[in-house]
């Protein structure tokens, strides 16, 4: 491959932006990504502690070509191609060293972690590796020896952590999107801090092979981006079952049920802020903007949330820790943060016996906590209920850490995922979010409305000051279902409706067929049901589009009488989806309705029509 070129990065392309410059303008990847090289004269940046030069890129690169070339052309086989991406340092990448934040712990991995190995695989190129609060241990950015990472809208506060510097480079639309982890909320609240999405998936989904652990029965690979969709699209490339992490979970079938068109969220009845009245502020508007959007919203008892919180850094989970960094510890314990070795060294203070009793404690506050979410689509609490500058935190390193925790410490001990979204800026200048939870396996529902809340609140991506792209696809169907038209006996308040509804499936929208089909009154039918039929002239004919769990198609499918039967129908609007169809035999006898545009219209006629 010829050798890099030189050119100006681009900032705060989205991954469809970079698709897109690939796809239709006709860019390359090397010149694109040449100015991600890091050269002597670039400047310093400690949200980094390695950075690509110009020979891992161009190996990259030729890797890339290879790729290609192997997919026949096809771009679309390689969803990431091209996309730069960067990965917190305590997950592996072949080549590159891990340190955890710790350089005397570092390590050369000669293989990549598998959710590395499966974004690179799609076309992902690497761009760095970046800071953090030592081995993952802190909600706030500043405990590393590169530095503080600072807040990307406010340099004298915090971006949050542990996955500072993962959050930063994303939020500054430096890496299209970045690789964090999440055991108490390092995949949350710096997603907060910096006015971008942060997904924390079901703990299983995204293997942690290849990673460094924290707290190795909690830990979670979480990924940072400019909108929910690129979240998602991230996490559905890395995620899936892997044989080489113990704790792996195969996705089970069904699990994700999509929302209701009016979904029903719990919030905390009491909320602590810690005085933080720009905070508190920015939460109360957002759930009037839930209920504005036609949200349910209710209250609902914190107690075992906030208990359960407590577990995890006030109960023997630190010994966990420990166990990450015990050998280092056994040898040159000061090299070390001091604080990060106070939190670990309190392994010391539990039993075997204590670490019993916690685990049955945390199955009892788990069940009350799924109990209380029963009925509910997801929990909307604040991301953090405040903010601290990094003189601040120097002062108060442990408290107000622990403070920063309080609305996300308890959801991988619960077994729940997470979403945390931007919802608005505080009147100081500074971004706060929200975070949506839900059950586990609930990921790409909490997605699904997590797109919707980003668009409708239309706040500028990350730290760019870049607006959300037209075309966010909030009408695609949630994963998991299959989005399927109905035309008569099925649409909403039809005496069939209750077989899509039974089925929890959801009315995504109304609209209309391409302009040729033919709609027909079908004979001696009960109840009454037309027969859709594509011809050489028709006109549209209304629609309704169904989500229908693909777990349940088949149920569904299996009540169709013949001659009608599920086919694809073409939109209007040029989509494809699939659809109740008429077998021409079904026609005799029937009458040609077209010209009333749809079945209500039809039946409104008939209604109307002197006796």
């Amino acid at each position: 491959m010829n050798a890099v070129a030189t050119s100006m990065r681009p900032v705060g392309w989205t991954i469809a932006q970079w698709q897109a410059a690939y796809r239709d303008g006709g860019a390359q990847p090397e010149a694109l990504l040449a100015a991600y090289a890091v050269t002597p004269d670039s400047p310093a940046d400690n949200a980094w502690i390695q950075r690509v030069d110009r020979a891992l890129l161009e190996e990259q690169l030729d890797d890339l070509q290879l790729m290609l070339a192997a997919a026949g052309g096809d771009l679309s086989r390689l969803p990431l191609y091209g996309v730069p991406f960067a990965i917190k340092d305590n997950i592996d990448a072949a080549g590159w060293p891990t340190t955890a934040g710790c350089p005397e712990f570092a390590y050369t991995p000669a293989e990549d972690a598998t959710v590395v190995q499966r974004l690179r695989a799609a076309g992902a190129i690497l761009i760095g590796k970046t800071n953090l609060d030592q081995f993952a241990t802190g909600l706030v950015g500043t405990r590393s020896p590169h530095g503080a990472v600072a807040n990307t809208f406010n340099p004298e506060y915090v971006s949050g952590g542990s996955s500072s510097g993962s959050a930063s480079v994303v939020a500054r639309g430096i890496a299209a999107f970045s690789l964090g982890t999440d055991t108490a909320g390092s995949g949350r609240v710096p997603a907060g801090f910096n006015n971008i999405v942060g997904l924390k998936p079901t703990k299983g989904w995204l293997s942690t092979a290849g990673v460094v652990p924290a707290c190795r029965t909690l830990d979670c690979v979480s990924i940072f981006a400019l909108t929910v969709d690129d979240a998602e699209l991230v996490a559905d490339v890395a995620g899936g079952f892997d044989e080489r992490d113990p704790y792996s979970r195969a996705v089970p079938a069904g699990a994700s049920l999509p929302w209701p068109k009016t979904p029903k969220l719990a919030v905390p009845a009491a909320l602590e802020f810690f005085g933080d009245a720009q905070a508190a502020a920015v939460f109360e508007d957002a759930v009037h903007a839930l209920k504005a959007a036609g949200a349910e919203v209710e209250v609902i008892d914190f107690t075992p949330f906030n208990e359960l919180a407590a577990l995890l850094y006030q109960g023997p989970w630190v010994a966990e820790r420990f166990a990450a960094v015990e050998a280092l510890w056994k040898t040159t314990p000061d090299v070390i943060d001091p604080i990060v070795r106070g939190i670990v060294e309190q392994a010391a203070n539990y039993s075997a016996l204590d670490a019993f009793k916690a685990e049955y404690r945390r199955a009892e506050l788990t069940r009350l906590i799924h109990q209380s979410l029963a009925g509910f689509d997801a929990l909307v609490v604040p991301t953090s209920p405040s903010i601290y500058t990094i003189a601040q935190l120097r002062d108060d390193p442990v408290t107000l850490n622990s403070r920063l925790g309080v609305y996300t410490n308890f959801a991988n001990l619960a077994d729940l995922s997470a979403l945390a979204v931007p919802a608005g800026m505080r009147s100081d200048g500074l971004p706060s979010g929200i975070t949506l939870i839900g059950l586990a396996w609930q990921d790409h529902a909490l997605a699904q409305f997590g797109r919707q809340w980003q668009t409708q609140r239309g706040l500028p991506l990350g730290a760019t000051g870049a607006p959300l792209p037209a075309g966010v696809a909030l009408n695609k169907a949630p994963v998991g279902t299959l989005r399927v038209a109905v035309v008569g006996a099925h649409l909403t308040g039809m005496p069939l409706n209750h077989q899509l509804t039974s089925r929890h499936a959801v009315l995504a929208e109304k609209t209309r067929t391409a302009a040729d089909y033919r709609l027909y009154a079908l004979a001696n039918t009960t109840p009454p049901k037309p027969g859709l039929v594509k011809s050489e002239s028709g006109a549209p004919i209304e629609v309704e589009l169904w989500d229908v769990p693909v777990t349940a198609f088949g149920a569904f499918v299996a009540e169709i009488p013949a001659p009608l039967g599920i086919g694809t129908l073409e939109l209007e609007d040029g989509r494809q989806v699939k659809g109740f169809i008429c077998e021409p035999r079904g026609l005799d006898g029937a009458r040609d309705i077209t010209a009333f545009g749809g079945w209500r219209a039809y039946l409104a006629s008939l209604n109307a029509t002197p006796r």
